[in-house]
């Protein structure tokens, strides 16, 4: 049987929370957009190229997006002692790159995992935790507004992609 991304509920929101409840709910909001994004879609699907001359597709898309939660919140903000997860040997881009539709579902769930923790790396986290990004420090608060962007952004790429995939458009 041919795997297809799940169906997603998007979670409402307090619009009018303090920080510390509105930017991990945004985030939540943005995380669940670009999954919702994905649903009903195969790895085949997720895996095509289908805005020329680009060669991006949702499966780069999930690939990096789980790159980056492991990075921002885990080996950075948390500074836990775990590698990356693809090899830099590979080149920056190999989560792009590496577009195997049988392992879009492995791809996908290791997604929802990194997403998993590094919702567990901040819960206990003050807004205003610093971590060191080389020139200057880094603040949680910094981060969640990083990671609202990066979202946003390829929420976009996706709205793009699908619509060329399936003619599927939608919020």
């Amino acid at each position: 049987m041919t795997w297809t991304a799940p169906e997603v509920t998007r979670p409402s929101g307090d619009t009018a929370a303090d920080e510390r409840v509105l930017l991990p709910s945004l985030l939540n909001w943005h995380r669940s957009t670009f999954l919702h994004k994905l649903a009903g879609l195969t790895g085949e699907q997720l895996a095509q190229a289908s805005v020329p001359p680009s060669n991006l597709t949702l499966l780069g898309l999930v690939r990096h997006l789980a790159k980056v939660e492991r990075f921002w919140f885990r080996l950075r903000y948390a500074g836990q002692d775990i590698g990356p997860l693809y090899d830099p040997a590979l080149g920056k881009d190999h989560d792009f790159e590496s577009l195997d539709a049988e392992q879009a579902e492995k791809a996908y769930d290791v997604l929802l995992e990194e997403i998993r923790l590094a919702d567990e790396a901040a819960a206990g986290g003050s807004l205003d935790d610093t971590f060191d990004l080389g020139d200057a420090p880094f603040s949680l608060r910094m981060l969640y507004i990083h990671m609202i962007g990066e979202y946003a952004r390829h929420n976009g790429h996706a709205d793009l992609i699908r619509e060329r995939v399936d003619g599927h458009t939608g919020a």
